[in-house]
């Protein structure tokens, strides 16, 4: 005779109550929470799309702890869910059942050798404290992020986050040297390499990178330090849409490849939401522009003109048509005013009500092709919708929001997801682009992932998952 449904409830009850307690006895009591309340900003995405369930938090202060998490919690067969700031746009951090493991006690600066140009931290350190300690001893982690102040940097490699300077320093994924990871069954990988040069066997370090936290939880890493800048020139610059912002960035990249460290494209409705709702920010320029571009060339070398290596450019651009308008910062602080009508964008978008997002990646060549091309399949579905595309365009990597109608709720504009999802990846896949450049797959674009991804990599991925998580229970039901 089968056991009947309460039974088994009670059972498994059991088995939670037990592994609470040797949880509380590894970690310490306080540092397992399982009250729902106290869990709830743990439960919830930031977007607030998913909403998720959990029997606990933990919050282990070591390497050692989270190993021991991993151990009683696979004995158990009880999924792990590793959560950093809880900042991700994908739904990969929220729990379904299980256990959150969150890093924020693993904040250590373990180590910084400016000599050897690295820095050992551990998961747990947020993004912005980073960069205030590579400052410190005058040198440069260049990885920024709207969410800088909270994001965590075990998040950002869980995802492989871009942001701004991937132009010129690349991805997470090239600004690591090496790993610390905490595998499914609370074995340690210590694979904390210091080296620029390493070919002795498979490169581990990539299997953990951007897979999300479903092969195990990153506990620390040796990140690449560069030299700090000590001068820059920021420049707006309006033009008249995406084919002479293409046109604009290759004429600068051919002649500022060295020193250009950011080339990001803004249409005038983001910008509009900018101006509307970001505080303190206002329209540089006199007149209105159907887009704009901000361009940043940094130097290591105070004696560098970056001005005049700026002027240059866009004088050349002006007489082509390529450049209708521009604004140089004459000071830092007229600098950073520039910065923030771009780092403000995302967040202006919410008073405008929701908003469909899509963080894609196309050829650089490609990108004025795709803006074009997916803004009016994306009206010819729904005429009064406003797109909002944006993003780092000189690599290909496009935030191409739409806001909803001005008269249209939000749960009537969000149930046109799908549709617009078909019609914008569709867009990408023809483009031989990726619907995933920098936010990840998590649960929103799992099925997405099955749709465009080539099935001889989905088969591999899902073997790697196997060998390295045959219980399924780290992070499951994200990416595959």
């Amino acid at each position: 005779m089968s056991p009947s449904p309460n039974a088994s409830a009670a059972v498994v009850a059991e088995g939670h109550s037990k592994l609470i307690t040797l949880l509380s006895d590894a970690i310490g009591a306080t540092y397992v929470v399982t009250d729902p309340a106290a869990m709830m900003g743990r439960l919830a995405e930031d977007r607030g799309l998913y909403t998720g369930t959990a029997i606990a938090l933990l919050r282990p202060a070591s390497t050692d702890e989270v190993a021991t998490c991993a151990r009683l919690c696979a004995a158990a067969g009880v999924a792990i869910v590793p959560q950093g700031g809880n900042t991700g746009l994908v739904g990969g951090g929220v729990a379904n059942g299980g256990v959150i493991l969150a890093t924020d006690r693993l904040n250590r600066v373990r180590d910084v050798d400016p000599t050897n140009a690295t820095m050992t931290v551990e998961a747990g350190c947020i993004l912005a404290n980073i960069q205030q300690a590579a400052d410190a001893v005058d040198a440069l982690f260049p990885l920024s992020l709207a969410s800088e102040g909270s994001c965590q940097i075990g998040g950002n490699l869980a995802t492989n986050a871009g942001g701004t300077a991937v132009l010129r320093y690349g991805n997470m994924r090239e600004l690591v040297l090496g790993l610390e990871v905490v595998l499914p069954d609370g074995r340690v990988l210590n694979d904390l390499n210091l080296l620029r040069k390493n070919n002795t066997g498979y490169d581990l370090r990539n299997l953990f990178i951007g897979a999300e936290g479903t092969l195990g939880i990153i506990t620390a890493a040796v990140l690449k330090l560069f030299p700090k800048p000590v001068t820059r020139a920021t420049a707006f610059v309006a033009c008249d849409g995406p084919d002479s912002a293409l046109a604009l960035y290759t004429r600068m990249r051919a002649q500022n490849a060295d020193t250009l460290s950011t080339f990001e494209y803004v249409e005038r409705m983001a910008l509009q939401m900018v101006l509307d709702h970001a505080h303190g920010c206002t329209d540089p320029m006199d007149a209105v522009h159907p887009a704009y571009c901000l361009i940043e060339l940094t130097s290591a070398n105070a004696q560098d003109t970056l001005d005049a290596r700026m002027e240059a450019v866009l004088e050349a651009a002006f007489e082509t048509g390529e450049v209708r308008d521009a604004v140089i910062g004459a000071s830092e602080s007229q600098k950073d005013a520039l910065w923030a009508l771009r780092e403000h964008l995302s967040e202006s978008q919410k008073p405008e009500g929701a908003s469909i997002k899509h963080d894609v990646s196309v050829p650089v060549s490609r990108v004025a092709d795709f803006i074009t091309t997916a803004k009016a399949a994306c009206l010819a579905h729904m005429p009064d919708m406003r797109p909002c595309p944006f993003g780092h365009f000189g690599d290909g990597n496009l935030h191409f929001n739409l806001s909803r109608p001005k008269n249209m709720d939000d749960t009537t504009f969000l149930a046109e997801y799908p549709a617009f999802n078909r019609i914008v990846h569709d867009i990408v896949h023809e483009m031989h682009g990726a619907i995933s450049a920098e936010h990840g797959i998590g649960q929103v674009k799992r099925a997405e992932l099955r749709r465009y991804k080539d099935p001889v990599a989905l088969e591999l991925m899902q073997q790697l998952k196997s060998a390295i998580d045959p219980a399924n229970i780290m992070n499951p039901g994200k990416v595959l």
